[in-house]
């Protein structure tokens, strides 16, 4: 089991510490830390913020993603989804919501909004390469299969 390091801010008191809802859920539910509501217009884009800091360690990555029954129930999402913690930042986690919907949505102090899943990267290096190997789909993409 990997230690990551959390700091709680001030403007956390009073909420719940990050837990795993169920035994087998690869995330940590987020709530909103928000001091007052917030108020998401259709297609506009807010920041709300998490309340803590992690320290992610060397070769890993923290994502930041939608809940989906948040998104389905409400059309709210995250941006940049997942939204990368890189091992070297020590700022305050935000979660970059959207809101997908026709009305608008509001955030409470509390809300489960999001999740965090920490994720191993492997060590890559790129290589010049004057030819790739082929494949079926070569460069096929962005839908090309119908």
């Amino acid at each position: 089991m990997i230690e990551i390091g959390i700091r709680y801010l001030e403007h956390y008191e009073g909420l719940p510490p990050l837990v795993r809802m169920t035994v087998g859920s690869s995330g940590f539910d987020l709530c909103a830390a928000c001091s007052d509501v917030v108020f998401i217009e259709p297609g506009k884009v807010v920041r709300v913020p998490a309340g803590f800091q992690v320290s992610v360690p060397h070769g890993y990555e923290a994502q930041v993603r939608p809940r989906s029954g948040l998104v389905l129930n409400s059309r709210i999402g995250i941006l940049n989804s997942p939204g990368t913690v890189d091992s070297d930042f020590r700022g305050e986690v935000g979660i970059i919501m959207y809101n997908f919907g026709d009305e608008d949505y509001v955030v409470r102090r509390g809300d489960r909004i999001a999740q965090i899943v920490f994720c191993i990267l492997p060590e890559v290096e790129l290589v010049n390469a004057d030819e790739l190997d082929e494949t079926k789909r070569g460069s096929g993409g962005f839908g090309h299969t119908g």
